[in-house]
């Protein structure tokens, strides 16, 4: 068992960019792609309902196995289960978002929720390898993550607008803020707000500490600019052909 629950790595760690981990990667664009071209399809309510609830069903049952996953190991602690990590904070936020159908909770995960777990499933903080249960959950929870805003957006057709790039990134900001002081308190190293993590991420190419973080929030800026490009695009064609017709 401890090949697959224990907390101590067996054998060789996880390798970035491994056969397991480019499978991984295919599956989650296999997925994404699926959602999008059956998002016809998805409209009707009974596939809407089972398609919604099990994206939810996910988010939840990856969350509450993560915590039995360290209280098997004994090292379960109240900090744990507090999510002080941005994926963890956009995990909970998909989950009422799916339950609620929330277009205010849509406009902040579309960009924390896409924008970070696809960085962290690029350059993942993980060192156990398949079939390890944190090498699966890491996966399944990061994809279910990204299908969330994409089946509210392709399926309950939600959109984005700019004040939803500045909510969410001002509301990053704030959490950001929260998180440090809870590091400073605790030793704690959430978010990566006290130093870089051990294996590689694109916080390498942004310099030492502390000035990678500011560097961060030009990166964050400019991915969640880039997330909301699509409909910039097309709401400047939209007003083009406007000009035209009239």
């Amino acid at each position: 068992m401890e090949r697959y629950l224990g907390w101590h790595v067996s054998g060789e760690p996880f390798a970035a960019y491994s056969l397991s981990h480019g499978i991984t990667l295919a599956i989650a664009v296999g997925l994404v792609l699926a959602l999008y071209l059956f998002r016809e399809r998805l409209r009707g309510a009974a596939a809407n309902r089972i398609v919604r609830w099990g994206l939810a069903a996910v988010l939840l049952g990856s969350e509450l196995l993560l915590q039995a996953w360290y209280w098997y190991n004994g090292v379960w602690s109240f900090v744990w289960l507090i999510p002080f990590e941005l994926c963890s904070i956009s995990l909970w936020i998909c989950f009422f978002m799916l339950a609620r159908k929330s277009y205010s909770l849509y406009e902040i995960v579309y960009f924390t929720g896409i924008g970070g777990a696809a960085q962290a499933m690029l350059t993942p903080v993980l060192f156990h390898p398949f079939p390890h249960f944190r090498f699966t959950h890491f996966f399944i929870a990061h994809i279910a993550i990204i299908l969330a805003p994409l089946f509210m957006t392709w399926v309950e057709g939600f959109r984005p607008t700019w004040r939803s790039v500045w909510k969410s990134f001002g509301l990053l900001n704030l959490i950001a803020l929260v998180v440090y002081v809870v590091n400073q308190y605790l030793g704690t190293n959430f978010m990566f707000l006290a130093y870089k993590p051990e294996t590689g991420s694109i916080l390498d190419l942004l310099g030492p500490h502390p000035w990678y973080i500011l560097s961060l929030e030009g990166v964050v800026l400019f991915f969640f600019c880039l997330l909301y490009l699509p409909y910039a695009v097309a709401d400047w064609r939209a007003k083009r052909r406007e000009r035209a017709a009239g």
